[in-house]
């Protein structure tokens, strides 16, 4: 299983760039406790930023993966560099419920 850990330092600096405002770190208890499962599968917390990362693949088939992330009250996506996201059923599955709890936290 590869990692793309260098995503998130690019996805705050392209979501700095475009919005000239901090990354918001989120609380661990601001998480919405009632959350769905193929969220909490894709969740994690790297250096104290609260991060969605969905496995996908490239039209080629090399390992890939889809960030989601809060910043300024605005939920953030992104993709693969320069790449498009093939996603299974599954990993849409994942994708959404990481995008509602990510809409959730920016309702607060």
């Amino acid at each position: 299983m590869v990692e793309f850990m260098d995503s998130i330092p690019a996805a705050r600096a392209a979501a700095q760039a475009h919005h000239h405002g901090p990354v918001r770190t989120v609380p661990r208890s601001a998480v919405p406790a009632v959350t769905d499962p193929r969220a909490a599968q894709v969740r994690r917390y790297e250096s104290g930023q609260l991060v969605w990362r969905v496995q996908c693949g490239d039209m080629i088939n090399r390992e890939r993966c889809v960030t989601v992330l809060v910043q300024d009250d605005q939920v953030v996506l992104v993709g693969p560099p320069g790449e498009t996201a093939r996603l299974t059923a599954g990993q849409l599955g994942q994708l959404r419920a990481a995008l509602n709890e990510a809409a959730k936290l920016t309702e607060r």
